[in-house]
């Protein structure tokens, strides 16, 4: 079956055209800075044929067409003609209390996700905006969503995913944490645990989703006890654009003063804080590595506080798992950017964790997935690259086959 798999994030559009009856990847692509700039770079995996481009990408809507010209492109397409994908799986990032599982999409569907904007905002619409594109080039072919929110949901204890608030507002708006990135979390720790002998139970792990939005999981025994991000994707650790956890007060505080309504404060906090608010330079880690590299004190400061709140997690969880065999690094900051990966994990040798530098410095040069664990260090440190994209193929495949 030919399984068009769309991924989008808050700033970028990743996408697979999977052959899951051959098992390969036929085509793959990325659009990223959407809403900066832009810039695709799509590849055709059976010819080898590259594209790359900068263009201007305002939203993802436009980036979905341009994803449906390169793969119809004569010249480095994959497909003559877009019914030749049979289905096509998009990933998304929260379901509410509306689903616990993958679904195939239906207008019933679709309303219920439209009532979740609130819940994750930057990543909604987006995610709309690919599904509705993609109904206008392929209206008869049967779509599938994944929800990140299922990993996370089917395993927490209670005593994890209940916010000590009144609990009338639990039963009344479902209002208690969700996480994200379920599906990468899923993927790389099942990758992890096979890297650890291929059996679940007994094994824990700590899963670190590091991008322009990040999570971070435990995940013990094969399950998630527990996860960073919340009730939307803004809880957890500084992001590319949104604050993370802050004390509650302080959003009253900054209304009152700032004279905000409540309308807007949920968008300053989740695109004007984060990274670009600490550092004012960019909500793109690589534009503040640049300037923390020239100098700048605020870049300096905003890594600094990235790096320690990793830290705090990864201690945390240790210790909610009453132990610790691994702590994997995954998606774009986490795969890409060594110092990050360093500096979160810089003295901690209490818990058994040390890092080979020369290896750290070098994961892009040595095969994948990769050990950067010290010789000698109790605690096994990996570098996996995601791959939501095989987990939504699977999942739309196992739906659409079974109509």
């Amino acid at each position: 079956m030919n399984v068009l798999v769309v991924n989008a994030g808050s700033s970028s559009l990743k996408y697979q055209l999977f052959d899951t009856t051959a098992g390969v990847v036929r085509a793959k692509g990325l659009c990223e800075r959407i809403g900066i700039d832009g810039k695709i770079k799509h590849q055709n995996l059976e010819t080898g044929a590259v594209y790359e481009k900068e263009i201007a990408m305002p939203n993802h809507t436009v980036a979905t067409k341009i994803v449906i010209d390169a793969l119809l492109s004569a010249e480095y397409g994959s497909v003559k003609s877009m019914d030749e994908i049979e289905a096509v799986g998009h990933r998304i990032v929260h379901g509410g209390a509306y689903f616990s599982e993958s679904v195939l999409l239906t207008d019933e569907v679709l309303a219920k996700l439209e009532l979740c904007r609130d819940l994750a905002p930057l990543h909604t619409g987006a995610h709309i905006m690919g599904i509705q594109g993609c109904l206008a080039a392929m209206p008869k072919t049967p779509q599938v969503l994944v929800f990140d929110t299922a990993f996370h949901t089917a395993s927490m204890p209670d005593y994890a995913y209940v916010y000590p608030v009144s609990y009338d507002m639990y039963e009344k708006y479902a209002v208690r944490r969700y996480g994200a990135h379920g599906t990468s979390h899923r993927y790389v720790s099942g990758e992890c645990i096979k890297l650890l002998g291929g059996k679940a139970e007994g094994t824990k792990i700590v899963t670190c989703h590091l991008g322009n939005g990040s999570s971070i999981s435990a995940v013990k025994d094969g399950k998630v006890i527990d996860t960073s991000m919340g009730f939307t994707p803004l809880e957890g650790i500084i992001m590319g654009s949104r604050c993370g956890s802050i004390d509650p007060a302080i959003v009253p505080f900054i209304m009152e003063k700032e004279n905000i309504p409540a309308s807007e404060m949920g968008n300053f906090m989740n695109k004007q804080c984060g990274l670009l608010g600490v550092s004012e330079v960019s909500s793109d880690l690589r534009d503040v590595m640049a300037a923390v590299r020239a100098g700048n004190k605020q870049a300096k400061l905003a890594y600094d506080i990235l790096c320690y709140g990793i830290k705090k997690y990864i201690g945390s969880y240790a210790a909610a798992m009453n132990g610790l065999d691994c702590v994997v690094f995954t998606a774009g900051i986490g795969e890409n950017t060594p110092e990050v990966r360093a500096g979160a994990l810089e003295e901690m040798d209490y818990l058994g964790i040390r890092i080979d530098p020369e290896k750290n410095a070098n994961v892009k040069k040595l095969p994948a997935p990769c050990d950067i664990s010290a010789d000698g260090s109790r605690v096994r440190v990996y570098v996996i690259p995601t791959n939501e994209e095989l987990v939504i193929a699977s999942d739309t495949e196992k739906l659409v086959s079974a109509l």
